[in-house]
């Protein structure tokens, strides 16, 4: 939860349904690195996907709250447009813009505004948006574009599709490895890879988060609890099977782990309240993303975590109130 300074909705230093402002512009700051590293990798596709997710989420706010709510729309506090950011960067990059627009109305209008908007949503919007889409467009969803800044542009998939495929056909991981579609790490961690438009940069996202952490609106108890269980957990599958698992860098460094664990867990509404709380939350995020991963069928797996524990997230803030 937010410092004093930045006061949760519904109490007596702040307005109902409300956060202060100063919070959506320290979060757009902090996306800045990854909103950059989106366009200097993807180009002008990043932008025209970036721009229709945040105006369409303003839009669908100030609609239906003017038109169907009939109460003031509050678009001057900018956390629709954080909410289409958020969205943006974690799309494809050649995603047709209608199904951008889709995602932003089942994001702002079905999964936030409905329930009144900040304070009141129990499930992070941005990642319910998500999951629509992927459910509903799974070809459109998973169709990965190469960077513009690599030698040969082609359509390709994720590090995390590559070793899914790799592994399903019975290859070894020194065999995936080698393919040339798989990046090296330094590439992985710089961005240079097929992904979602904010998701590709560790080192973007690193900077952003490490910003939100300095300006105190998230607490180190989510990022290190789902980075550091990620670790520990695929370390001990990799000393076990170092043939069959990979090892615990390569799955902090490609998909939306790193994100997920700044950006999307430590939602203001939707994560736990209390210190343990929170890291029960991390915690449970990664083992559900690391078993999705190594024996699910998705290669993907954190923003299902994130999701199911959000549903728990009640539960948490019930039972465990002890502050340390």
């Amino acid at each position: 939860m937010p410092i004093n300074k930045y006061p949760p909705p519904n109490t007596p230093q702040a307005p109902a349904n409300e956060y202060s402002p100063d919070i959506n512009r320290i979060m757009f700051i902090a996306l800045l690195p990854a909103t950059i590293m989106a366009f200097l990798f993807f180009g002008f596709n990043s932008l025209r996907i970036m721009l229709a997710a945040v105006i369409s989420c303003l839009l669908f706010e100030y609609t239906i709250q003017k038109f169907i709510l009939k109460v003031p729309s509050a678009m001057r506090n900018g956390s629709a447009a954080i909410i289409g950011l958020l969205l943006a960067l974690s799309l494809p990059p050649g995603l047709p813009l209608w199904i951008v627009v889709i995602g932003s109305l089942v994001a702002t209008g079905i999964t936030w505004v409905s329930f009144g908007r900040l304070g009141q949503n129990p499930f992070n919007p941005v990642l319910v948006g998500w999951t629509f889409l992927t459910i509903s467009f799974p070809g459109q969803m998973t169709t990965w574009t190469a960077t513009i800044t690599a030698i040969d542009t082609f359509t390709g998939a994720t590090p995390l599709e590559l070793l899914k495929e790799g592994l399903k056909n019975g290859k070894s991981l020194e065999m995936i490895m080698t393919d040339s579609q798989i990046p090296g790490y330094f590439d992985m961690f710089w961005g240079n890879m097929s992904g979602s438009l904010g998701e590709i940069s560790s080192i973007a996202i690193l900077l952003g988060g490490l910003y939100l952490l300095w300006k105190k609106i998230i607490s180190w108890h989510i990022p290190v609890a789902v980075l550091g269980i990620i670790f520990i957990f695929q370390s001990l599958l990799w000393m076990v099977a170092p043939g069959r698992f990979m090892d615990p860098l390569f799955h902090i460094i490609t998909g939306g782990v790193m994100l997920g664990a700044f950006f999307m867990a430590p939602n203001l509404t939707t994560s736990g309240m209390t210190a343990p709380a929170k890291l029960i939350f991390g915690s449970g995020i990664a083992l559900i993303t690391m078993i999705l991963r190594n024996f699910g069928s998705p290669p993907e797996g954190i923003a299902y975590a994130i999701l199911m524990m959000n549903g728990i997230t009640p539960l948490l803030n019930a039972k465990i109130k002890t502050k340390f």
